[in-house]
C-alpha cells in the first residue's frame, strides 16, 4: 500500500459499491509482508489471546500487551488503516476509563480506529469515546468477550427475532457515534439487509459476502493452524508444512554438522589469522 489509507476512503469504498480488504495481524513480521500488499485495513484483534498466547479464549489479554502489539503493527504497516481491538474489561468498568483506554491506542500505538464488542449496554461508551474525537468500531453479532457468560459461540441472526434485533442493535451504533460496523457471524440474510440501510461501512467476520469489506485472520488466511477453524475462514495457501519441512532441515542439519558451514561462520583477519594460530597451536 504505497499512500495512506483513512476512514474517509474506507466511505469512498463504500459509495462507489466496491469492497475493502482487511487481515487480522499482531506481529510485526507478517505485518511488514501485508504492507506489501494492496489490503486497505489491518486489525489487531484481542483474539492473539489464543492465536499468540495459546489461551483458549480472548479474555486474558490486557491493555499493555494490545497496546504494544498494535505499536509493533503500526510499525509495519504505516499506509494501512489501523484498528485496535478494546480487550475485556478496558472498557466496562466505567465510561472515563474507556475513554482513557481507548486514547493509548491513539497516543502510544497510533491506531486509527478502535473496536469495542458492544450490546446495548454499551451505547454510551460508544458515544462517549466517539464524543473524544476517535474513530470507532463496533462490533456485534458473535462477541467472543462473552464467552464466559454465554459458555459457547454461535451463529447470530438465526431467527426473526434475532435478526430485527441486530437491524436495531447496528441503527443504535450508528447512531451513538460509530464510524464502522464489524458483523461476527451473522446471518447473511441479516448482514446484507444492516449493509444496505447502513450509513457506514460494514465489515463481515463469517457474516457473508454483501458487507462492505471482508476479515480473516492471517494465520487463518496462510494455513498456519492444524485445526479447520470456523466456517468462514478459507486457506489462500497451506505453509504449514513448508515452515515444518524447513525446521526439519534446519535441525538435521545441525545434528549432522552441516551447519553452520564456513559459509555462514565469521572469519578473523587474514593478516592476523596465522599468528593467532601459532599461538592457541590449531
Amino acid at each position: 500500500m504505497s499512500e495512506k489509507i483513512t476512514v474517509a476512503d474506507i466511505y469512498d469504498i463504500k459509495e462507489a459499491g466496491r469492497r475493502f480488504s482487511c487481515v487480522t495481524c499482531y506481529d510485526y513480521t507478517l505485518a511488514r509482508i501485508v504492507a506489501q500488499t494492496d489490503i486497505e485495513m489491518v486489525m489487531v484483534g484481542d483474539s492473539a489471546g489464543q492465536v499468540v498466547l495459546g489461551h483458549s479464549s480472548t479474555l486474558p489479554v490486557g491493555m499493555d500487551f494490545m497496546v504494544a502489539i498494535t505499536a509493533a503493527v503500526r510499525r509495519a504497516t504505516p499506509n494501512a488503516l489501523l484498528v485496535a481491538d478494546m480487550p475485556f474489561l478496558s472498557y466496562q468498568v466505567s465510561i472515563a476509563q474507556a475513554v482513557e483506554n481507548a486514547g493509548r491506542f491513539f497516543m502510544e500505538a497510533m491506531a486509527d480506529v478502535i473496536k469495542i464488542e458492544a450490546s446495548r449496554e454499551q451505547i454510551g461508551v460508544v458515544k462517549a469515546v466517539s464524543d473524544a474525537g476517535m474513530s470507532v468500531m463496533t462490533h456485534i453479532g458473535i462477541r467472543p468477550q462473552t464467552i464466559a457468560k454465554t459458555g459457547r459461540l454461535k451463529a447470530e441472526g438465526t431467527t426473526l427475532e434475532q435478526a430485527l434485533e441486530l437491524v436495531a442493535l447496528a441503527d443504535d451504533m450508528i447512531e451513538a457515534g460509530a464510524n464502522l460496523l464489524l458483523l461476527e457471524g451473522t446471518a447473511r440474510e441479516v448482514a446484507q439487509v444492516i449493509t444496505k440501510r447502513s450509513t457506514v461501512p460494514v465489515l463481515s467476520c463469517g457474516s457473508g459476502p454483501d458487507c462492505d469489506g471482508q476479515v480473516l485472520v492471517l494465520s487463518d488466511v496462510l494455513g498456519l493452524n492444524e485445526n479447520s477453524g470456523p466456517k468462514f475462514a478459507k486457506k489462500y495457501a497451506s505453509i504449514l508444512n513448508n515452515i515444518k519441512q524447513a525446521l526439519d532441515d534446519y535441525s538435521q542439519e545441525v545434528h549432522k554438522q552441516a551447519f553452520p558451514d564456513d559459509a555462514h561462520s565469521y572469519h578473523m583477519r587474514a593478516s592476523e589469522l596465522d599468528k593467532f594460530r601459532e599461538m592457541f597451536e590449531l
